[in-house]
């Protein structure tokens, strides 16, 4: 009887526990940032299941789930241009799995990295080569305008292309670009050989700049001579004119000669040393014709 009782007890859990997985049939969630496509007997469904609980379902159905969140695909190629040199680019695609088309890629491709083996980079690189013919010379693909449009139109013709199939392009972008070893150190060649023109215009520039300070030095000069030299001649003709004046007074007026001369017998008088003068008395000048000192 008691083992009939214990038996009893764990029925009602056996249920549940049926039910749950009988039930957990009817219902399928959907991780964030993706939807879920199924397929019954093999067979892909039309309708895709979102993020999310998402009931009910048939119990029958198998379930393949698609991350729509945008990715990065990361590509390496080797690219020719007209002068026939393979120039190595990487770049670097960002995209989003088109949800509404999951059921679509299924039934294509099997997943989305069959989907990018398949479809991406076949026609990335066909791209990159055709997009290569347009380019004359390997160098040229380090021009910014050469960059830019080649990623333009890498965009717009891998957009155009993967659309249809479920794949939303938003960018590629050029990560880095190896010119062959050759036009590498050619190039470095040349920017040493441009960065050695441009020091010596430097140089030369230096030189002018000083040749000018030394000529504006020598004008400053040569203008400083001359207005000491216009000076000078000006103070000559003042003291010229003075004598003139004096020469004049001498000879118009006897008396300035006179007057001069006791200035002169004054100005010996205040001479300590001046003992006795003789004047001649018979001049009309009176000046002194003899000085004795001490010692005589």
């Amino acid at each position: 009887m008691s083992n009939r009782i214990s038996i009893a007890k764990f029925i009602p859990l056996v249920f549940i526990l049926v039910l749950v997985l009988i039930g957990s049939r009817f219902w399928v969630s959907v991780p964030a940032g993706h939807v879920a496509v199924a397929t019954l007997f093999g067979e892909v469904q039309s309708d895709t299941y979102k993020e999310g609980l998402n009931i009910p379902v048939n119990p029958l159905l198998k379930f393949h789930e698609f991350d729509v969140r945008e990715k990065t695909h990361f590509e390496q190629a080797q690219v020719p241009s007209q002068d026939q040199l393979q120039t190595k680019i990487d770049v670097s695609v960002q995209y989003r799995l088109n949800g509404d088309m999951a059921n679509n890629i299924l039934k294509d491709t099997g997943n989305i990295d069959k989907m990018i083996t398949v479809q991406l980079v076949p026609k990335l690189r066909s791209l990159l080569r055709e997009q290569g013919k347009s380019i004359k010379r390997a160098e040229d693909f380090f021009l910014e305008e050469t960059q830019e449009n080649l990623q333009t139109d890498l965009t717009a013709g891998l957009a155009e292309y993967l659309e249809p199939k479920g794949i939303n392009v938003s960018a590629v972008l050029i990560r880095d670009i190896s010119l062959p070893p050759f036009i590498t150190r050619a190039i470095e060649a040349k920017k040493e050989r441009e960065q050695e023109v441009e020091k010596q215009k430097a140089e030369l520039e230096r030189y002018k700049t000083e040749q000018q300070q030394l000529i504006a030095a020598a004008e400053a000069q040569r203008k400083a001579a001359e207005e000491e030299a216009e000076k000078r001649k000006l103070l000559a003709d003042a003291q010229a004119y003075e004598i003139e004046k004096i020469n004049t007074a001498i000879g118009s007026n006897p008396n300035y000669v006179k007057l001069q001369a006791l200035e002169a017998l004054k100005s010996i008088s205040k001479d300590p040393a001046s003992k006795i003068y003789f004047i001649d008395s018979d001049s009309a000048q009176p000046l002194p014709l003899m000085h004795l000192s001490d010692n005589k």
